[in-house]
């Protein structure tokens, strides 16, 4: 079965229910929920992404997540995405939002995180490898070729926010 998405306008307005995939080859904008995961010591949990996924295949990323749900949140969808991509329970808080343009489609992409307390259980079809990085380590991470470009971006602006001093806990 295809994956159902909510076309949004340019202020993240619905427009229509289609499928994703059809959203992605016209390039009409639609909803990701995004999750940066810390532990307490405020390291970030990165991952590698399978060779044989469709986007992005073997690149590392800092976040987690996917296509919000038609009806649903962009909070539900990271709290559900989180779940299903390492098993763990929690309630992301929101970082910031705004207009990707996106490597494969332009979409709108919502940034949440979550400190992670509880030991986690990635899916393999989702997760290869991961580890926790400290900010530098991270931050060296970001700036190489096998770094998925739309977490690049996504990163940048999450660092701004920090710079800012609004937000971005540890």
């Amino acid at each position: 079965m295809s994956e159902q998405v909510e076309r949004v306008d340019e202020q993240d307005r619905v427009l229509a229910v289609v499928d994703r995939g059809e959203a992605i080859r016209h390039g009409w904008l639609h909803r990701i929920a995004t999750i940066v995961c810390r532990d307490d010591d405020g390291r970030f949990l990165v991952h590698r992404r399978p060779d044989g996924m469709s986007r992005s295949p073997g690149r590392y990323n800092w976040m987690l997540g996917g296509a919000v749900e038609v009806g649903e949140t962009y909070e539900q969808a990271a709290a559900r995405e989180l779940a299903e991509e390492l098993g763990v329970e929690a309630a992301p808080r929101f970082v910031l939002k705004f207009l990707c343009a996106g490597v494969i489609s332009p979409y709108w992409l919502g940034l949440h995180e979550v400190i992670v307390t509880t030991p986690v259980r990635p899916r393999p079809r989702e997760v290869a490898w991961h580890d926790w990085l400290s900010e530098s380590e991270l931050e060296a991470l970001v700036r190489q070729r096998r770094f998925v470009p739309d977490a690049r971006e996504a990163y940048e602006r999450y660092r701004a926010l920090h710079r800012a001093g609004r937000g971005c806990p540890k």
